[in-house]
C-alpha cells in the first residue's frame, strides 16, 4: 500500500513584483513527501530555499499553485486557518532560535502548547526539556544560556506538541562546528523517535547526507539528487 503524502506542493509559484519589474522566486515548483519522510532541501543563498519552506508550512501563500498538507489544501485559507493547520500538524526549527527574551525555557516551550489548549503543557514541556538535556535550566531566559542551549530549547518546543510534520530552516546556522553536530545528532535522534515527517533547508552538506533525499533548489525549480 502506498504511503500517504505528507506535503504536497502543485505548481507552485512566488514572484515579487518591484519597481524594476516581477523577480520570480520559484516557477511550477512541484514536491511531494510521504509522512515519515526525512528530506533536505539545498541550494546557494537566495535561491528561495526558505521560501519555499515557508510556503510549505503556510507560513507564506504562493503567487500560484497549491500546497496540501496531510491532503487538505493550505494555500487557499486565510492565515488563521493555516495558523490552526499548523497549531495541529507542525513543529518549526529555526536558524535564529525564535525564542521569546521575556519567557523562559519552560515557558517558551510551554507556549504553543497552551495556544492550543493542552491542559498538559507544563508536564509535556517539562519532559521535553529534559530529553533534550536541559531539565536543570527550566527557569533560565535565553540570554543566560548558550547559543547550543537556545537551540535544545527551540528543538525541545518542536517536538512537544508531537508535530506530524517538522520543518527546519538552517538549524546549525547560528552554531560552531561541534555544537552544529550535537545539534544534528539530537534532531535526528528525537525524529527517529517520534516517526515524524522531517523537511529541512540547509547548505550543510553534511547534515543534508542524514536525510532519505536531497533535492536542490535552482532557477525556481527543484531538482533530485538521488539517494543520500
Amino acid at each position: 500500500m502506498q504511503t500517504p503524502l505528507a506535503v504536497e506542493a502543485v505548481n507552485l509559484d512566488k514572484y515579487i513584483e518591484n519597481g524594476d519589474g516581477r523577480l520570480d522566486i520559484l516557477r511550477s515548483l512541484s514536491l511531494q513527501v510521504a509522512a515519515g519522510e526525512k528530506v533536505a532541501i539545498i541550494g546557494s543563498s537566495g535561491s528561495g530555499k526558505s521560501t519555499l519552506l515557508s510556503l510549505l508550512a503556510g507560513l507564506d501563500s504562493p503567487s500560484g499553485g497549491k500546497v496540501l498538507v496531510n491532503g487538505t489544501e493550505i494555500s487557499h485559507l486565510d492565515e488563521d486557518g493555516r495558523a490552526a493547520i499548523r497549531g495541529k500538524r507542525m513543529g518549526f526549527v529555526f536558524q535564529s532560535f525564535q525564542l521569546l527574551p521575556s519567557l523562559t525555557a519552560l515557558e517558551n516551550v510551554m507556549l504553543p502548547l497552551q495556544l492550543a489548549g493542552r491542559k498538559d503543557a507544563r508536564d509535556r514541556s517539562s519532559a521535553a526539556l529534559e530529553r533534550v538535556g536541559l531539565g536543570q535550566r527550566l527557569s533560565h531566559y535565553p540570554r543566560q544560556m548558550s547559543g547550543g542551549e537556545q537551540q535544545r530549547v527551540a528543538i525541545a518546543r518542536a517536538f512537544a506538541p508531537q508535530p506530524a510534520i517538522l520543518f527546519a530552516d538552517e538549524p546549525t546556522g547560528n552554531l560552531d562546528e561541534h555544537t552544529g553536530e550535537r545539534i544534528v545528532e539530537l534532531l535526528f535522534g528525537l525524529n527517529a523517535e517520534s516517526g515524524t515527517t522531517l523537511i529541512l533547508v540547509t547548505h550543510d552538506m553534511q547534515l543534508a547526507s542524514r536525510c532519505q533525499r536531497k533535492l536542490r533548489l535552482h532557477d525556481g525549480q527543484l531538482h533530485e539528487e538521488g539517494p543520500t
